[in-house]
């Protein structure tokens, strides 16, 4: 049971919540912050002062007044008007994750919403009604204004109650309306009161959500793509100079240094590294700890910023106390949209360095004398197409990613009558962060579905043994998928692959 509000909410929580559907409860200290907050808020409204988003309009309307009786009617017309996202649903884990992070969001104590509409975010976690979401939409900025709507009419509703306006949701395995999965669940929807529109639907909620799942995936990648880079290294039979602890200690950067000695250990006790006369390998392989270690650093810089982010009061106005309601930009997704900005380029650059060790394999005249494509004799080259087609697929996908790396953070149109006229376009960089790690998880696959092979056919070259690390890792992916001498469905075994590394069962 993770309890939020009394210690930081991490990213592996997240994913535990998320992906793993651990349970969630409210901490009483994180209950009283929420009461004392909606406590405040009830304060101003009875005090008939003009606060924006309490008891005014909202974005280009902040000018006009709403008379108190109208505040429930006020944020009702704030989620029915801004529910217009479009596009192909998002994974339910991520919708799970943007539910964990709003409801910790408003568990800040900042935002003076009702603790019921904090434990109804909670409720619906734990009875798994999981709201059908669209995945665009958003400028990420004042938030991710549609999606959350679209979770808000889940479950939140009006005098009328309509079905048509309760959105969908997915619960039991089938997809209906919010009101039948609420019904279904046995939770008792709610009307918003005032702010609490504005509360759900102002962040960059769904754009963190993304990002903290990004992250996590982000950190396992990287680690295969070490153990891929010392199998490759194994069967391309490497140097092992480059990886020599002196050589990173001398530039002294943490990730190079890291990586270095995680690639070191995998192959110690090799007897196919250093079994030639060259003395250096090619940038693919040589240079891997600069690499790889640069999108460690990447990582770990923007696994701090989501961190943060996923722990802030994020909507506007803020509630400090009754005489200190700030209206303020803490909606505004740039530092979400920056950070999968970087990370996404890290991760290309991890796919990129990827696809050029498989092509190096596959190269008759650059894998050290094993058959071309890897067939499985050089008298089977031509009736045999080996494992060439594989290697297309991973540079095919690192011609995707090279685009989707392209920044988003840097574009931005106006909004709301110039009111709104720099946008973060942060939902969008995480979506096309999410993509590239995708990506990489195929082109990381690839490589390693080819390095395998490779070491088959070197040590049916020459005698030798891998090192304790690499063995392990070969052991393993052959105990899944069987070396086939001639060609075979070699996107079957991939694939096959692929669910191990998707799975973190490497």
């Amino acid at each position: 049971m993770i309890s939020l509000g009394k210690n930081s909410l991490s990213i592996e929580e997240i994913v535990q919540v998320a992906r793993f559907h651990e349970r969630v409860e409210l901490d009483v200290i994180a209950s009283q912050k929420i009461n004392q907050s909606n406590q405040r808020l009830i304060r101003i409204i009875q005090s008939g002062k003009p606060v924006y988003g309490i008891n005014t309009g909202f974005g280009i309307f902040a000018d006009r007044q709403i008379k108190p009786e109208e505040s429930k009617q006020l944020s009702r017309n704030l989620i029915l008007s801004h529910a217009v996202g479009t596009g192909a649903p998002l994974d339910p884990e991520i919708v799970r994750a943007a539910m964990l992070v709003r409801a910790n969001t408003l568990a800040q104590g900042f935002s003076g919403a009702r603790i019921e509409v904090v434990q109804i975010l909670l409720d619906m976690l734990n009875q798994e009604v999981t709201p059908v979401i669209p995945s665009q939409g958003s400028l990420g900025s004042s938030g991710d204004l549609c999606q959350l709507s679209h979770l808000a009419l889940v479950f939140s509703t009006d005098q009328n109650d309509l079905e048509a306006e309760s959105s969908q949701a997915l619960f039991d395995g089938q997809i209906m309306s919010g009101k039948a999965a609420m019904a279904a669940a046995g939770i008792p929807r709610i009307q918003l009161g005032a702010k609490e529109g504005l509360a759900i639907n102002n962040g960059a909620t769904f754009s963190a959500a993304i990002a903290a799942m990004s992250v996590y995936e982000a950190d396992y990648l990287i680690n295969i793509s070490e153990k891929a880079t010392a199998l490759s290294l194994e069967a391309m039979v490497g140097c092992s100079d480059a990886f020599d602890e002196r050589i990173h200690i001398a530039r002294g950067q943490k990730g190079q240094i890291e990586t270095a000695a995680a690639i070191r250990n995998l192959f110690k006790g090799s007897t196919l590294v250093d079994s030639t006369h060259r003395v250096q390998d090619a940038y693919s392989l040589r240079c891997a700890p600069q690499i790889l270690g640069a999108a460690m650093d990447t990582l770990n810089h923007v696994k701090n910023v989501i961190t943060a982010e996923v722990n802030a009061a994020t909507d506007n106005p803020l509630i400090f106390d009754e005489d200190a309601v700030l209206s303020g930009g803490n909606f505004h997704g740039e530092p979400v949209g920056m950070a999968m900005d970087f990370l996404g380029i890290a991760m290309a650059e991890v796919g990129a360095i990827s696809e050029r060790r498989t092509f190096r394999l596959t190269d008759g005249k650059l894998n050290q004398g094993l058959p071309p494509m890897l067939v499985d004799s050089f008298e089977s080259a031509g009736l045999n197409s080996g494992v060439m087609m594989p290697q297309y697929t991973a540079a095919s996908l690192v011609l995707e990613n090279q685009t989707l790396a392209t920044p988003d953070s840097v574009h931005s149109l106006p909004t709301s009558a110039e009111q709104e006229d720099h946008n973060a376009n942060a939902m969008t960089a995480a979506r096309h962060c999410m993509q590239i790690i995708e990506n990489v998880q195929h082109i990381l696959s690839v490589e390693l579905f080819t390095a395998s092979r490779a070491v088959d056919l070197r040590l049916r070259q020459q005698s030798g043994k891998l090192g304790q690390g690499t063995a392990d890792l070969y052991k393993k992916i052959r105990q899944n998928i069987a070396y086939q001498p001639g060609d075979a469905l070699w996107g079957v075994e991939i694939n096959e692959l692929k669910k191990l590394v998707k799975q973190h069962n490497l």
